[in-house]
């Protein structure tokens, strides 16, 4: 993902519900924490600033489209915004408007109608303690914990979320897909990430698919390229980076769900979207993944083109826009 206020992202979801919201910088310059932050729903529903007026309706009404200020939020929201602009919805977009904490507060007003959100990272700023990690089972969170103003749309294949990743090289050499291939070989491998990743992340690699590494580095934003030069074998890498295309890098699959749910899912204040603009929206969530995410990512952070323009041609493709 992008930076958001210059770190990686701050939540780490897993089995347990202290690490529900790991408020870490970790990473890239790819990618940050999806709208990060650490504070109570109750604080963000008192947020104040980011979001001008704008007014949303249901049927016939204006449709703001608000956006958290770093680059794959921003697309996001440009995606969001075009796709609905496209099936005659009359739209205005407020991007790079800060944190959750803001953002969910000018939600619940009714200053913004849609948000582009994690799904993971929004129930832990909802529900610290809550330690659902699958999709189906964060979304009925979700949906229990959300205020009745309030609605997540239909969740994306999309996720920004933490992997360990491993050159294509080294996933060719030792037939690697998930992390459980990694057993046979972890003890001769050396893994890389953010400096607090050994202390969070060591005894569940080892209780849940048995692995023990060779060595933890603390890498931090050069993780990717610590995998790139071969200083280590894996990495902690999200999954949305450029980097991940840039050095054709591959994460591998988590089945046991180590790393919770981040899927890209729409937030909406209920009164502001009608059967029409939700029906868009749930279009473009049923054509997004994590690989044409990572895609879009590397030509807007890697390529520096501009994410509108970029969001134009992903709906194009994809027959939505």
């Amino acid at each position: 993902m992008s930076t958001f206020n210059g770190s990686r992202r701050a939540v780490l979801l897993g089995t347990l519900a202290a690490l529900a919201l790991g408020a870490t910088a970790c990473g890239s310059s790819g990618s940050s924490n999806p709208l990060g932050g650490g504070s109570s729903a109750s604080a963000g529903a008192t947020a104040s600033g980011g979001a001008a007026s704008g007014g949303s309706g249901g049927s016939g009404g204006t449709v703001v489209v608000g956006s958290a200020n770093f680059p794959e939020n921003v697309l996001l929201g440009s995606i969001y915004s075009q796709a609905l602009k496209a099936k005659g919805v009359k739209v205005q977009e407020k991007f790079n408007i800060g944190s959750r904490e803001v953002l969910y507060g000018q939600l619940q007003s009714g200053n913004l109608t849609v948000l582009p959100e994690y799904n993971g990272a929004l129930l832990a700023y909802l529900d610290a303690k809550n330690t659902a990690v699958t999709t189906p089972d964060v979304n009925a969170a979700l949906t229990k914990a959300l205020p009745a103003s309030l609605a997540i749309l239909d969740s994306s294949p999309a996720e920004d979320k933490d992997s360990l990743s491993v050159t294509q090289e080294t996933a060719d050499k030792y037939s690697l897909k998930s992390i459980t291939d990694l057993a046979a070989k972890a003890g001769e491998f050396t893994i890389g990430g953010p400096p607090e990743f050994k202390t969070r992340r060591e005894q569940q690699f080892k209780d849940v698919y048995g692995l023990t590494f060779k060595e933890w580095k603390p890498t931090a934003d050069t993780t990717a390229n610590a995998l790139k030069d071969g200083s280590i074998q894996v990495g902690n890498v999200f999954t949305t980076d450029p980097k991940i295309v840039q050095y054709k890098l591959v994460p591998l699959s988590d089945p046991k769900n180590v790393f919770g749910a981040q899927n890209v899912t729409p937030l909406v204040n209920k009164a502001g979207v009608d059967a029409n603009a939700t029906a868009a929206l749930n279009a473009v969530s049923a054509k997004l993944d994590t690989a044409g995410l990572t895609a879009l990512m590397k030509r807007v952070s890697v390529d520096k083109e501009d994410p509108s323009a970029v969001a134009k041609d992903w709906l194009k493709s994809n027959g939505l826009g």
